[in-house]
Formats: C-alpha cells, structure tokens, sequence
C-alpha cells in the first residue's frame, strides 16, 4: 500500500511538472508563430507615444515596441484602444502586451506581469497662469472648490486620491478631453504624467499654462504581459541590452530633446 502511495504521489508530481513545462512559453511560441506582435497602446500620451494626422502611432513607447518586433524578427501592429482598456486587453490575450506609459504597482502585478522599467516618470500638474493663486492658497489644490481633472483608470487618478482627497475628482477618457476640460475652464487643473504636461505648456503657449516644477510623485513605466517566463526573458534581456548600449538614452533625447516630431501631429 505504501508502494502504490508513493508512486501515485510521484505520478500527480510529473503530472504537474508536465504540465508546467508545457505551459511555459506556450503564449511566446503562439506570438512567433503567428509572426506578429500585437501592441496595445493609447496613442495620446506624447511624447510617450501620440497620433499623427496621418493615424500613425509615434513616440518613446512606439519605437520601443518596434525594436522589440524587430528583434524577435516579427511585424508589428498597434491596437490603439482608451488607457482604461489596456490591462483588460492583456489580460484576455487580445494584445500580446502593453507599452502606453502604464505605471508598475502592485495592484497591476496581481493581474499581468511587468518588464522593466524602462523609463522613470511622475506626475505633474498643469494649470492656467490666470489660477496660480489655487497652489498659492493655504490648501492649494486640496480643495472641494477646486477641480481636478485626470485620465480614468490611471495611476494619476490614484495620486490625487491620496495626496489631495478634498479635491473634485472630475474623470476623463482620454487626456485630449481633460485638457479640453482644462481649456474651457470646466475644470482648474490637470493632473497627468510629467513629460506629458511639460509637452503641452511647449506645445501651446496661446494657452496661457504653466507646469508645476513639483512632482506629484515619481513611476516607473514597464512593459505589461501576460505570465510566460520565456517571453518574459526574451524581453528583459532585450531591454537589458538596450539600456545597457544607451539606445534607451538616443530614444529619450529624440522624444524629449528634438521637438520636431510635434509637426507630425494634428
């Protein structure tokens, strides 16, 4: 009896390593064979990543992805999709990862798993230069008289929740509707990621905004996938590599530095 107890022990064992080893990669073999990299995205989070007037999807973000497809010799597509959507899109295997800016936290390592980081941000704080006397005041913009908008989903609707819990949380689906909101004075600020905000005071000066030198807070930005441990280390070693060569560092002057790519957009 201890003889057939020990070995049916031994077979649910292998049983699971089994099944375990065929599992692992199985999602990275899927993506080589179908050839294609399937990228979700935003594509309104400049200089991140941004539209062109051409529909083109540009940015830090974009040629990250791009590299990647390039080395693991597979064409690339762009699912461009509201920022609220992504993590769901990863998690149902319609995006075969994320690369839009997304903040690592814990909440979001219990449902994908993340690579990187690959870029350090922050949140920062736009506002009109006709309402500086908000962040002067004695509550600044912890204030039930003060609105404060920010992308829905985001770990900028997070920040203000903490840090400014008396402020009016006014949601938005895309940055473009809450800098709307912002412009039309619907809302007295605009909470977002940092280089984000700095693009937009360059961007339009006609509007009359200025950046809070502070930051909110300080994120690393990763690559959002689906749990396979070769995929997984097909892209850390990839990002490693980039890092390590300073093509992450040519990839921040041109988005950051070189402005002229702001012409492609509409």
């Amino acid at each position: 009896m201890k003889k057939i107890l020990i070995c049916t022990v031994f077979a649910l064992l292998f049983a699971l390593l089994s099944g375990s080893m065929a599992c692992a990669g199985a999602i990275f073999d899927d993506i080589l064979k179908k050839g294609e990299l399937v990228v979700g995205i935003s594509g309104d989070q400049p200089p991140l990543n941004a539209t062109t007037k051409d529909g083109m999807i540009i940015g830090l973000d974009a040629d990250l992805a791009s590299a990647i497809a390039a080395h693991l010799n597979l064409k690339i597509r762009f699912s461009k999709m509201p920022f609220s959507e992504l993590l769901q899109a990863v998690q149902s295997g319609n995006v075969d990862m994320v690369i839009s800016g997304m903040t690592i936290t814990p909440e979001r390592k219990t449902k994908v798993a993340f690579v990187g980081p690959y870029f350090t941000s922050g949140k920062g704080l736009l506002i009109k230069k006709s309402k500086l006397d908000i962040l002067n005041s004695k509550d600044g913009i912890n204030s039930k008289k003060v609105k404060v908008a920010t992308l829905k989903g985001s770990t900028s609707q997070e920040v203000i929740e903490k840090v400014t819990p008396k402020a009016t949380l006014v949601l938005a689906g895309s940055y473009d509707e809450a800098l709307d909101m912002l412009d039309q004075d619907k809302v007295d600020t605009l909470v977002a990621d940092y280089p984000y905000c700095a693009y937009i005071a360059n961007r339009y000066p006609g509007k009359k905004l200025t950046l809070w030198e502070t930051k909110l807070s300080i994120e690393p930005l990763g690559i959002a996938v689906r749990e396979d441990a070769q995929f997984i280390h097909a892209l850390d070693n990839f990002l490693k590599s980039q890092v390590e060569s300073g093509k992450m560092d040519t990839l921040r002057d041109k988005w950051f530095l070189d402005l002229e790519w702001i012409k492609q957009l509409p």
